[in-house]
């Protein structure tokens, strides 16, 4: 299925964003699909944890927006974070297999890498390395392991150049 817009004749399309880490159901949440173009996917959500989430460098909190981009070619997520007013926060980025989207599921495989990066670029940080290491994943699967790796050093790079992860939004 290919969507340009999820808008069509006033209806917004939802579907079901599902967090899936070691095999088992993170977190599941309901958004807009923003668009699909058969290959990435974007949607957008209210922050759909419990109360604030502070990790001493950004708080989740509600009232929070996150514009999320999926792709199914690509090892990582980018969600754009807004605070209820509209100003940009930041964007935190997941290391994950590439997405499928099926019926009205989104399903991402959480890898445990995350990179944050700050809105004006001053705060770019990889996150959870210690949680990778400790998964195994490294010796159960090998070229997964090798490819969120890539895919952490890709964000970075991203996060860092010129442009930044808007380019890749864009």
């Amino acid at each position: 299925m290919s969507v340009n817009s999820a808008e069509t004749a006033g209806e917004v399309r939802r579907v079901d964003v599902v967090l899936v880490k070691a095999g088992r159901t993170k977190i599941r949440y309901g958004a807009a699909l923003l668009a699909d173009d058969g290959t990435r996917v974007a949607v957008r959500a209210p922050w759909a944890g419990e109360g604030v989430r502070d990790f001493g460098f950004v708080r989740f909190e509600p009232g929070d927006v996150f514009t999320e981009y999926y792709w199914r070619d690509r090892w990582y997520s980018v969600k754009e974070v807004r605070d209820a007013q509209g100003a940009l926060k930041g964007w935190y980025c997941d290391v994950t297999r590439p997405a499928t989207l099926s019926g009205g599921e989104l399903v991402v495989e959480d890898l445990d890498l995350d990179l944050w990066r700050s809105a004006d670029g001053s705060d770019v940080r990889r996150l959870d390395e210690d949680e990778f290491a400790d998964s195994g994943l490294a010796e159960r699967d090998p070229a997964a392991a090798a490819a969120a790796v890539a895919a952490l050093d890709e964000l970075e790079a991203l996060a860092t150049a010129e442009g930044g992860l808007e380019s890749l939004l864009a």
